[in-house]
Order: C-alpha cells, then sequence, then structure tokens
C-alpha cells in the first residue's frame, strides 16, 4: 500500500511516523512545497518550539480550542499532551514546563524537534520529497493520481492533506472540488493596531493583569496585557482574538476594544479608593506615586490624560478628576483600525468543515481513502503550544488508521 501525504509539517510528520509504526509494510512519501520541511516547528516560541502545554483534565485543556473542542475532546482520549510527552522522550527528547504552561524541549531550540523527526521518519523509510507543489489529485477507481505544478504524476491508496491553514478561501480550491464544505478561513491569534491611542509611547509595558473586552460583543478575556508601538498584545489580547476572530472579520478589524487596568477592581471600588487617599495621603502628589501595581510611566500617562498635573495633591483633587481617573482605569477604549499577524506564528480559523470527516479516524465522509489532518481542519487553538497538540493528536490518529 502507498500512501502519500501533502504537508511536510507537524501533523504530517507524525502521521508518517504513526502510520509506518503501525503498518510497517506500506511505502510512505511525504510532499511539500517548500525547500525545507517543518518550517513552522523551526520559528514557533521563538525558535524554541513550544511543542506543547502542560497536561490538564481533557475538559479543561479543549477549552483552549474556539473552534474543534467537541472533536479533539473524542481524540484526546487516544493521544493527549501527556502522550505527546511520552511519544518525544521515548525518541530520546525531553520536554520542560514553563510558568506560563508552555512546553519546550530542554534544549530550548526547535531544531531539537525537527532532528528528531527527521531521524525518525528516515529510520522508518519514510520518503521526504521538498519542493514538491502539488496542482490537484483525482479518486481514479480506489486510487489517487496527485498531479504537481511541474505536471508530474504521483499514484496512491490513500491521501492525507495536512497542509496547514490557508489565509483565503480561494486557497482550498484544490480541495473544495471534491464536494467539500469548506468553513470561510479568518485570521485567528492576532494583535490590535490603535494608532490613535496616546499610550503608543509606552511601548513595551505591560500589565499582568488585565481584564479586555470588545465593546458590543460577549467576548472578554482577563490576563497579561502589552502595549505596542502599534497598540496592544500580549495574551489577553491573543486570547481574545482567537475567539472573537469571525466577529472581527465582519467588522473589518474596526471596533472598539475596552481595558479594566485593574482586574480585581470594579469602577466602585476604585472610586471609594481614591476617596480614602485623599484622607489616607493627603499631601501626596497624586502622579509621582503609582497606585494598583501598575508601572509609573503608565499611571503618569493615565494621570494626564484625566487632567491631573504633576503637583497635584490628593487633598486637592476634585471628585470630577478622580471619576476621569477612574473611568481610564477601570474602562479605557480605543479605537481599532486593523490588526496585526502574531511574529510568525500565522493561524487561521476555518479550513474543511468537521461536520464532514469521521470523527474517529478523520477519514473523509465524501471520498474515501482521503485522511485530513492538522490545520487544514476547522480547529484552531489558542497560542501556548495548543495548536501543535492539535497537529500532534490528529497526524497520530490518521496514521493509526489510514493502512487499514
Amino acid at each position: 500500500m502507498r500512501i502519500v501525504i501533502i504537508g511536510g509539517g507537524a501533523s504530517g510528520f507524525m502521521a508518517a511516523i504513526t502510520a509506518a509504526e503501525t503498518f510497517p509494510n506500506t511505502d510512505i512519501l511525504i510532499l511539500e512545497k517548500n525547500k525545507s520541511v517543518l518550517n513552522k516547528v523551526r520559528v514557533s516560541g521563538g525558535g524554541r518550539c513550544n511543542v506543547t502545554h502542560k497536561p490538564s483534565e481533557v475538559r479543561f485543556f479543549t477549552k483552549n480550542y474556539p473552534r474543534g473542542e467537541k472533536l479533539l475532546k473524542k481524540l484526546f482520549a487516544s493521544f493527549d499532551a501527556q502522550s505527546t510527552i511520552e511519544w518525544f522522550k521515548i525518541r530520546g527528547v525531553d520536554l520542560k514546563t514553563e510558568s506560563d504552561g508552555r512546553m519546550f524541549p530542554v534544549s530550548d531550540s526547535s531544531q531539537t524537534i525537527i532532528e528528531c523527526l527527521i531521524r525518525n521518519a528516515r529510520n522508518l523509510n519514510i520518503g521526504i520529497a521538498t519542493g514538491k507543489s502539488v496542482k490537484s489529485f483525482r479518486k481514479i477507481d480506489s486510487h489517487f493520481s496527485v498531479l504537481l505544478d511541474n505536471e508530474e504524476t504521483i499514484l496512491a491508496d490513500k491521501l492525507l492533506i495536512a497542509t496547514g491553514g490557508y489565509p483565503k478561501l480561494s486557497g482550498f480550491g484544490w480541495l473544495s472540488e471534491h464536494g467539500h464544505q469548506i468553513i470561510e478561513p479568518q485570521p485567528s491569534l492576532f494583535t490590535f493596531n490603535t494608532p490613535g491611542s496616546y499610550l503608543l509611547s509606552l511601548a513595551g509595558i505591560s500589565v499582568p493583569d488585565a481584564y479586555v473586552k470588545i465593546a458590543g460583543t460577549k467576548h472578554e478575556w482577563r490576563g497579561p496585557l502589552l502595549i505596542t508601538h502599534w497598540g496592544f498584545s500580549g495574551p489577553a489580547v491573543l486570547k481574545l482574538s482567537a475567539w472573537a476572530a469571525r466577529d472581527l472579520a465582519e467588522k473589518n478589524y474596526d471596533f472598539t476594544f475596552r481595558v479594566n487596568w485593574v482586574a480585581d477592581m470594579n469602577e466602585q471600588q476604585v472610586r471609594e479608593y481614591f476617596l480614602a487617599e485623599k484622607t489616607k495621603t493627603p499631601k501626596q502628589q497624586i502622579a509621582s506615586h503609582a497606585r494598583f501595581g501598575l508601572s509609573l510611566r503608565l499611571w503618569k500617562e493615565m494621570a494626564s490624560k484625566a487632567g491631573i498635573s504633576e503637583n497635584l495633591k490628593w487633598a486637592d483633587a476634585s471628585h470630577k478628576v478622580l471619576n476621569r481617573m477612574t473611568e481610564l482605569l477601570t474602562n479605557s477604549q480605543f479605537e481599532v483600525k486593523g490588526k496585526t499577524t502574531f511574529k510568525e506564528e500565522f493561524v487561521t480559523c476555518g479550513g474543511i468543515a468537521l461536520s464532514e470527516i469521521n470523527q474517529d479516524t478523520l477519514e473523509s465522509t465524501r471520498v474515501p481513502g482521503l485522511y485530513f489532518s492538522g490545520e487544514v481542519l476547522d480547529v484552531d487553538g489558542i497560542t501556548g503550544g495548543f495548536n501543535f497538540q492539535n497537529a500532534w493528536t490528529t497526524g497520530y490518529i490518521v496514521g493509526k488508521n489510514i493502512g487499514n
């Protein structure tokens, strides 16, 4: 039996290695359009490769997937984050867990993961062909004919599509012509551009715990927030963007972004705190002493925005001025005009509709012998190793079933 895998990324390699180990008498070939394989692995995590996330109960782990939670809840029973850790350990690669739950190779180098995958593929006699861009494929009787851009034809008994996501619907054209429903792709995991923000000069300043929200929607998140020279980033924004991806695309990335810089407190609590300060520290200059653990530069900028002069003392602060400061701290509003892709980690929501695949094997329900894995499916996770875990899990599931 010949298995052809289109896509030399994490999911494609996991599927190939698993299939070779499960069905030793198969001939397996990976086709990669680029000159090198595992390119997303190479750049992930700043070149360290965020392999997965610290294992937790499936019901909690799957909450990190805006799309695909139900499918992965089923598949993780066969191969979850703990399975990934053990899979690499058996093959000589130990992973470590960082304080935020992200897991990296102990070497802190993505090359360790790349070499592990390629070495295991070579040892199993899996073919790896780079610079092979697929134009289309056809099902002829019980076989597939794969046509490359150079007009070369490759025959296969089973075919796996593990190409990753496409930024535009047109990228899925060669798949939709086989009758598959495609959920229109939209960017996920992006930062917010706020060209009119008065905080742009504070690029690099972060707040460890902020409450963020898309005005007029139910989309909200709480976590670290980073001010950038173009707007806002950090885990809170990235995770918010993932869940709100479709709504924000419909708004053409033109919306109001709200921030509570002191997530543990509401407007009333901050106002009462300020009134208490008028009695507690009446002679202290407001702008010179930051509160709530905020950076002094950020505090001063907000005080200035609220109309608080450098020399204004708590005892002399009017209720009007303190109300403005309270509003800025608990309900800052910024007009977002566009987005910026998060580093090199391009992630999309959308792809092959999950209703069109067998939920146990990931085989197409429309074209027998055709399988899908990784981000080409309408599955995506937030930052932190969850997208790679989707790649490892779906690749493993396909590898266990494609040779049947």
